[in-house]
């Protein structure tokens, strides 16, 4: 979820930030739900449903501005290399721990996933134009409005995001339509660069808006466990 410390934007880091104060704000919601301290369902619709879509694009949609900020000059293959490993061994850790917790739902495709894979395929569009970037996004949202969840596909291909069968699961973020934000973050950066966006900061921004975005993955691991212990030793208090 982060890039090369040789090419940071404050302004990235503090959108990074954003995100993660929403994903923490929603899973809280979901862990009181869990704890029955909201009703049931609360997240499952409305505005807690739009807002942790929002979320979950922002991430996908930043994580591809930072794929071409760190190897718009050139694949740095290393760098690429063990950002990808680092992302998927997380991801097969959240997917490894949510299915001895949580066996009827546990993640088989999240967040961190989509990253990786979408990280692996944006290697392809890396050195594209533009236009071209923007129109694989377009294609991919294409697919989803066609074949969407219409297919009769095996489980194991639930990442695909084409299948009629959808799993119950905490984090479901595959790659068709959730591709396309990733490709869009790409062709922004690649329209524009991101270092122009930069604000003329009087003063750098505080380290509260920079500091969690330079380690959002993370955060992101152990927000969770942070989250239900404290529920946790609340709800034990209350009884």
């Amino acid at each position: 979820m982060a890039h090369d410390n040789r090419s940071r934007l404050h302004w990235l880091d503090v959108a990074r930030t954003a995100a993660l104060c929403g994903m923490i704000a929603f899973h809280f919601v979901r862990d009181m739900e869990m704890f029955e301290f909201m009703p049931p369902g609360t997240t499952l619709g409305g505005f807690w449903a739009v807002f942790a879509r929002l979320v979950a694009g922002s991430f996908l949609l930043l994580s591809g501005v930072s794929f071409v900020l760190a190897h718009g000059d050139g694949l740095r293959l290393k760098a690429w290399a063990k950002r990808i490993a680092v992302i998927a061994g997380a991801a097969v850790l959240v997917s490894l721990v949510t299915r001895l917790v949580m066996p009827h739902a546990w993640i088989q495709f999240g967040i961190l996933h989509a990253i990786a894979a979408a990280s692996l395929l944006g290697v392809i569009l890396l050195r594209a134009p533009a236009l071209v970037t923007a129109a694989a996004a377009s294609a991919v949202l294409g697919l989803s409005f066609v074949l969407g969840r219409s297919l009769d596909l095996p489980s194991w291909m639930v990442w695909t995001g084409l299948g009629a069968a959808v799993p119950p699961s905490l984090d479901y973020i595959p790659l068709v339509p959730w591709l396309a934000l990733f490709l869009i973050g790409m062709a922004l950066a690649q329209a524009v660069d991101p270092a122009r966006l930069e604000p003329r900061w009087k003063t750098p921004p505080p380290l509260a808006l920079t500091l969690p975005g330079q380690h959002s993955l993370l955060i992101y691991l152990v927000h969770q466990p942070i989250l239900i212990a404290i529920l946790a030793a609340f709800s034990w208090v209350l009884r």
